[in-house]
């Protein structure tokens, strides 16, 4: 295993029109929010996070309190439209399975409302997504994701958005495809 560079937490995007990025309250609106997107079977089946409001808020609270994740609503033209996590790849499980830097960032991505899928907007805010980390981190070299290989909507969506694949892992509780969105081809994995 690699030695862990002292590095700050995952940053906020910075996304530019449509798309904003913000953190989710852990009370109110944002946490009914959440909470209501992981009750939805399309997400339910990947991410098998379909718990109870005060979990959520826990869960949230968590991550803002550490600097391994950070939760974040992504909203297209104001009107949320997704929740991501975003993490170091150092402090992850991730950091297993490849060479990985130190400002490496991986995000998770949930888009809650069934009837916003398989119109596009998901590869697009993908790209937004990968697109804002590399300019809210000059030092990130690479944002990757781990999607389950049986997610195929969801790996069309981060194909479509310039991530690459990188190989397959095998976690406990699947098995993932690997994809990078590098910033420049030197930041492809070999």
């Amino acid at each position: 295993m690699q030695q862990r560079a002292t590095v700050a937490g995952p940053p906020l995007p910075v996304l530019d029109g449509p798309w904003s990025a913000r953190i989710p309250q852990t009370e109110g609106a944002d946490l009914d929010l959440v909470h209501s997107w992981m009750q939805q079977p399309h997400v339910e089946a990947f991410w098998h996070q379909a718990w109870p409001h005060e979990r959520w808020a826990e869960e949230i609270a968590g991550q803002l309190a550490g600097d391994h994740s950070l939760p974040a609503l992504i909203s297209h033209e104001g009107s949320p439209l997704a929740f991501v996590e975003i993490y170091r790849v150092q402090r992850d499980r991730l950091a297993e399975h490849y060479p990985y830097g130190p400002h490496d960032l991986g995000v998770h991505i949930a888009i809650g409302d069934v009837t916003r899928t398989g119109k596009g907007l998901g590869r697009r805010a993908l790209r937004a997504l990968a697109e804002g980390l590399l300019a809210a981190d000059p030092a990130c070299p690479r944002v990757v994701a781990e999607p389950d290989i049986r997610n195929e909507p969801s790996l069309k969506a981060f194909h479509a958005a310039g991530f690459r694949p990188a190989g397959e892992i095998t976690f406990p509780d699947k098995t993932a495809a690997l994809v990078v969105h590098p910033r420049g081809e030197e930041d492809m994995l070999r």
